[in-house]
């Protein structure tokens, strides 16, 4: 390959004649070693766009086609560096014409425009994002296949193609940032071409990105499709058995702990006594009702776009490929998809994610909860509540010798953060359906699979590493709970609200056990006041008397 290289520069400028004697000469001592290379100079006077350009930066070694460009002061191994990165290169062609991409990539022109267009945020699509658009492509193949659309060694390319990358091969070529075309094309077509590289080099016949790999798709199809499937997956897979499992360890826990009864607090404050089980069973029941939640979301979430291609009439798609499709991937996933009872709603709207994003939000606001009730259980030891102690997983300050943070709940709160923040993108997003099509899809896959799976990985650290293994102090949460002056509210059905305050007050001013003080001044004996006092029997409800 020709490399063609310009020296841009002007006239009177030593440092451009010391940029062109260092290029002479840097060909020179390599006698030909940098292969075929033209190089020209150009006065940057001659352009206005050369010298809006290059003004202040004169010389500089720039490859047009490349668009790569090396400032001065160089010298024969920034040369050298710089040719060889023009030379690992190959062209590529697409409907606008050639791009120049690395010899060693597996993608072809559309993504490497991608690459270059959207250098925003190093953001990528998971791989089991990813691996899903391997086996939408691998199960499009095997439809058309079996409706003779295709030819078989192509189509069984595509499908062994498909199966690399749903292994896991091939992770690199997919580097298309999260920040793109609206409808996902990119990463769609990223796919496409690394597939047809793959299954020509399998096939020995060429295997076309869009005639082959996206027979009978389109990116606004397919990547609806491959939010529904991967989200579906992950559920069942991972968020799902997170959500058992925390529930169960706190169930579990919280039998342990059903003899331990405890002084209650709302707004932070001093309430009636509560079996530390019934706090715990609360958790475990938001934990419960936030799985079934989502599974009432999953019916609609396993309705698939694929077959709707471009706006929803399903053009350029064969009319059995939508049931066929569903069938075979249900098959494949072991999972009951079917096609969307409604394509122009699937391409032109999020609605079911921004349902389950809406479910997942809640998930988040319930470990919100359970981690702060836990940190402020767990405050002090000393000047805190002190009553439970978590296990102490890590040291927890860099001057404070001994202390030790309670990092679990912590972690566990931001990402409840995290989640709840990027539910409120997947809302935005989701409003996004102009017409025949939402135009921010990568966005709200990338959102929902990242909200997937930390939530379920909180789920899991939060139950191991927090609530199967933290321990009670009970003497302290008996001491508090004999002091608490509020059990007086027992005492209400028999001497009534008014008379119960009076006591609740003395006992608060003259910091004495609420029971010492009704003696005093009720009428009650001490034997029938511990009776009605009795914070074990006061967390089975009812009224004395």
């Amino acid at each position: 390959m020709t490399i063609r290289l310009i020296l841009f520069g002007t006239q009177g400028c030593h440092l451009c004649e010391e940029a062109e004697a260092v290029l002479e000469k840097s060909l020179e001592d390599t006698e030909g070693g940098m292969g075929n290379i033209q190089i020209e100079s150009a006065d940057i006077a001659d352009e206005e766009q050369w010298q809006k350009r290059y003004a202040v930066r004169i010389p500089v070694l720039y490859h047009e086609d490349s668009g790569r460009e090396l400032d001065w002061p160089f010298d024969e191994q920034n040369i050298r560096e710089f040719i060889d990165g023009i030379a690992d290169l190959r062209i590529e062609k697409d409907s606008m014409g050639e791009v120049l991409v690395a010899a060693n990539a597996l993608y072809g022109a559309q993504t490497q425009r991608a690459i270059d267009n959207f250098a925003i945020s190093g953001l990528v699509f998971p791989p089991v994002f990813i691996r899903t658009l391997a086996l939408i492509k691998k199960t499009a193949a095997e439809v058309n296949m079996q409706l003779g659309l295709i030819d078989v060694r192509k189509g069984q390319a595509i499908v062994q193609a498909a199966r690399q990358i749903e292994d896991g091969q091939h992770v690199d070529q997919f580097p298309v940032d999260i920040f793109q075309t609206g409808s996902g094309t990119s990463s769609n077509m990223n796919v496409n071409e690394v597939l047809a590289h793959l299954a020509t080099t399998m096939a020995g016949i060429p295997v076309d990105a869009n005639d082959h790999v996206n027979m009978g798709q389109s990116s606004n199809d397919v990547i609806p499709t491959a939010i529904h499937v991967s989200a579906v997956r992950q559920m069942h897979q991972h968020l799902l058995p997170a959500l058992d499992h925390l529930a169960g360890t706190i169930e579990d826990k919280a039998r342990q702990l059903d003899a331990v009864v405890k002084t209650g607090r709302t707004h932070l404050m001093d309430a009636m006594p509560i079996r530390m089980s019934q706090e715990l069973d609360g958790w475990a029941f938001q934990i419960r009702s936030g799985r079934d939640r989502l599974n009432a979301t999953l019916p609609r979430l396993q309705m698939l776009a694929q077959g709707g291609t471009a706006v929803g009439t399903g053009i350029n798609a064969h009319p059995e490929f939508a049931e066929r499709f569903a069938a075979r991937i249900s098959e494949e996933c072991s999972i009951n998809f079917v096609p969307s009872q409604s394509f122009f709603t699937s391409l032109s709207c999020q609605d079911t994610v921004v349902e389950l994003s809406g479910q997942l939000k809640t998930i988040a606001v319930s470990l919100m909860k359970i981690a702060n009730d836990l940190r402020w259980m767990n405050s002090g030891p000393l000047a805190g509540l002190g009553e439970v102690a978590l296990p102490a997983l890590q040291p927890g300050s860099s001057i404070m010798p001994g202390k030790v943070n309670p990092v679990m709940p912590e972690a566990v709160a931001m990402v409840a953060a995290q989640v709840i923040g990027n539910d409120a993108t997947i809302t935005v997003a989701g409003q996004s359906g102009a017409f025949q099509l939402n135009v921010m899809l990568p966005v709200i896959a990338y959102n929902i699979l990242q909200s997937i799976d930390i939530i379920a990985n909180a789920c899991n650290a939060l139950a191991d590493k927090a609530i199967a293994g933290f321990t009670v102090n009970e003497e302290k949460i008996r001491t508090v709970l004999n002091r608490n002056p509020i059990l007086v509210t027992a005492l209400n059905p028999i001497i009534g609200y008014g008379r119960a305050a009076e006591i609740a007050k003395a006992a608060y001013r003259d910091d004495r056990p609420v029971i010492d003080v009704a003696v005093e001044m009720t009428g009650l004996s001490r034997e029938e006041l511990e009776k009605l006092l009795d914070p074990a029997s006061l967390t089975r409800g009812g009224a004395g008397g």
